[in-house]
């Protein structure tokens, strides 16, 4: 039975990040790259978020004295700021691509390094979040049996599937707010963010947490669509499998 539960949620929380990676970043050697180059200042966030964390444990002499509210706020805005990093990087490797290629263009365009940097974001954030879970989860134990909530597990996995999501919508619109210098984009992503990690402090009452984290990436997800030039035609072209025809010009001889 731990085995079943630890799999179901691995599958639940890693499966739509799973399905993007094979389908949209394997095939792609520069789109691996920036694949690892998000996942790399994912993790220097987290490090420094680390030693923020240490800093103000020294400071105060006890462990458990290190507020977690603030500690959360400022993990988020570490995370934010490693993302602000990797757009900079990206811009210059993008730049520096363009250069060197025969017809003046970059290989690979700056949404398309958003969108995998976001994903790297979300993949590697949900793997440390989940992956002590998933080790509980194998057992031995039962959850709940002392009188606590039996869908904790079930319920970090959701949570971690909607984190995956978020940090690819996030990255989309980042991105694109730092290039054309909008304020009111970078907001968005950082007030999301921030709201998300603030609603998990409402668990174990995971209907107040759940829902509003879901309805959030619901609607980060279709300003996402619409930041990187999505629209409800172009939808149903894609659902009704319809290639449009390739216009010809055909010359005829005069003879």
């Amino acid at each position: 039975m731990g085995a079943a539960v630890c799999f179901g949620c691995a599958a639940i929380a890693f499966g739509p990040a799973a399905a993007l990676l094979l389908l949209t970043v394997a095939a792609e050697p520069l789109r691996i790259i920036v694949l690892v180059a998000g996942a790399f200042f994912w993790l220097l966030s987290l490090l420094a978020a680390s030693l923020l964390r240490f800093v103000s444990v020294q400071l105060s002499g006890r462990e458990d004295a290190a507020p977690l509210l603030p500690g959360a706020a400022a993990a988020v805005l570490l995370q934010e700021l490693g993302r602000f990093a990797c757009f900079k990087l990206l811009k210059k490797a993008d730049e520096g691509l363009a250069t060197l290629s025969e017809d003046g263009r970059s290989p690979i365009s700056l949404r398309q390094m958003a969108y995998v940097s976001g994903l790297s974001f979300g993949i590697i954030s949900g793997a440390f979040s989940m992956v002590n879970i998933l080790a509980d989860s194998a057992g031995p134990g039962t959850v709940g049996i002392h009188g606590d909530s039996p869908y904790y597990f079930i319920t970090s996995a959701f949570l971690t599937m909607a984190l995956v999501l978020l940090h690819t919508f996030w990255g989309i619109i980042f991105f694109d707010a730092c290039e054309r210098r909008r304020a009111g984009g970078l907001g968005l992503v950082v007030g999301g963010h921030l709201l998300a990690s603030g609603l998990t402090f409402l668990n174990p009452w995971y209907e107040a947490s759940l829902g509003p984290i879901f309805i959030l990436t619901l609607c980060t997800g279709l300003c996402a669509f619409s930041t990187a030039g999505g629209s409800f035609s172009n939808v149903l072209k894609c659902l009704s499998c319809k290639q449009e025809p390739e216009g010809r010009v055909v010359l005829y001889s005069a003879l």
